[in-house]
């Protein structure tokens, strides 16, 4: 049998899949980051399973001990609190040595909170990179921030309730002015997206706040050095007939400038 790697609620326990309750429910061991969290969930839904631990303290442990039972045949399920294993949260190790024994691997999918915080936050571009939690120290989030100063996509990452004042404080320093949005408890009752600009954020959140909170930065605006040409030619071309928004796309490609940047400053 396959490994099950199912995606569970990033919040509300009502966003789990068919697909993932039929597997947690059919599988001789369900894996879980929290058992007590997981129990909760499978208890929501009337479904009673053996549950075994896997988290970032015994995960090559477990890893060891369950490979020779995938290889028996045993069916297994991996799930974390919320949303997909191996994506910020134990996982990867598994399906790694899984894939590296022959046995096979299957993915559920389901909810995220990447894609979920990116697409409330209104800020969806072309592409996004994902950075997973944001550094601790004040030195390397200030080289990060720099980093993503020059990226010209929307940015997704997690960060701690506790830090986030800082964590906004320091980027307010590197990019103030750039679009961002705070979301905290997707899909739950106290579900909060705060937007705005990184410093307006930053003045708004002064204090820890509860919660899961993943973090959006907008489009960066094209470089100061091209932006204005860059701009500049395409308002020439959708004045010699070009649509607006393949002249934004051709001197998008052409500069690296941000494409939907570019068609907002021609309107």
């Amino acid at each position: 049998m396959p490994l099950a790697v199912c995606a569970t609620p990033i919040g509300n326990f009502e966003d789990v899949t068919l697909r993932v309750l039929r597997e947690l429910a059919e599988a001789d061991v369900v894996l879980a980051e929290d058992t007590r969290h997981t129990r909760g969930l499978l208890e929501r839904h009337w479904i009673r399973a053996r549950l075994l631990s896997y988290h970032e303290h015994n995960e090559a442990k477990r890893t060891a001990e369950l490979l020779p039972r995938l290889a028996a045949g045993e069916r297994l399920a991996l799930v974390s609190d919320a949303g997909l294993p191996g994506i910020n949260d134990p996982g990867a190790r598994l399906v790694a040595a899984a894939l590296e024994g022959g046995v096979p691997v299957t993915v559920l999918p389901g909810p995220s909170a990447v894609e979920t915080a990116l697409v409330a936050s209104g800020l969806v571009g072309e592409r996004y990179q994902f950075v997973g939690y944001l550094p601790r120290g004040e030195r390397a989030l200030t080289e990060l921030a720099a980093e993503l100063s020059g990226w010209a996509w929307p940015v997704v990452a997690f960060e701690s309730p506790q830090r986030l004042p800082r964590t906004l404080a320091v980027l307010a320093r590197v990019i103030p002015g750039r679009p961002a949005a705070v979301c905290r408890e997707l899909t739950k009752r106290h579900e909060e997206v705060a937007r705005g600009t990184v410093a307006e954020l930053s003045r708004r959140f002064t204090e820890p706040v509860r919660g899961e909170v993943t973090v959006v930065l907008g489009e960066a605006p094209p470089a100061a050095s091209d932006g204005g040409e860059a701009a500049a030619a395409v308002t020439e071309l959708v004045e010699a007939g070009v649509p607006r928004r393949q002249a934004a796309e051709l001197v998008s490609r052409l500069t690296g400038a941000s494409r939907n940047a570019l068609y907002r400053s021609s309107l």
